[in-house]
């Protein structure tokens, strides 16, 4: 296979099929999930909407599972973000390039996540808001982490390397 079949992160355009596919299907996945939540939820709220007197540790639950779906249907429509922006990053050629570095995330990390944005290294910085803005990797932060913190990088850079 020639490089002019690969992308700029190394993938070739069966690969990006395949993974775009993946991502379309979580993407459906996800939508049915929230539809059912969203219509499981409006359901109970309008059979609960009787003349019934309610106790107090009902309307509690209730209010309880209902905080709970909303995080959940948050959750959800936040992954949903990341499904259409790595779509939008297939479109543009961008699909596998770590927005952090600039460098090329390991397929392995990629068939796992494929809405993946960031290197494990990356990723791992920017879990812990040191990235120092999107699109750009702050060497200064990765010092700060070494010198600061326990975290062993070197492991994770090996194990990236390895896929």
């Amino acid at each position: 296979m020639t490089n002019k079949n690969k992308s700029k992160a190394g993938l070739t355009t069966a690969e990006i099929a395949r993974l775009k596919k993946s991502l379309l299907e979580k993407r459906n996945e996800i939508l049915r999930n929230v539809l059912c939540m969203e219509d499981e939820t409006l359901h109970k709220i309008r059979t609960d909407l009787s003349t019934m007197p309610i106790h107090l540790a009902d309307a509690g639950s209730d209010n309880f599972e209902l905080e709970n779906t909303l995080c959940l249907v948050d959750s959800e429509r936040k992954l949903l973000l990341e499904i259409e922006d790595a779509l939008s990053r297939i479109e543009q050629g961008t699909y596998g390039i770590c927005e952090g570095g600039n460098e090329k995330i390991p397929k392995a990390r990629l068939h796992a996540i494929p809405w993946a944005r960031y290197c494990l290294i990356c990723a791992s910085l920017s879990e812990k808001g040191l990235l120092a803005k999107e699109g750009q990797f702050d060497e200064s932060n990765y010092e700060q982490i070494n010198e600061g913190q326990n975290d062993n990088f070197d492991n994770i850079a090996e194990e990236q390397n390895n896929y």
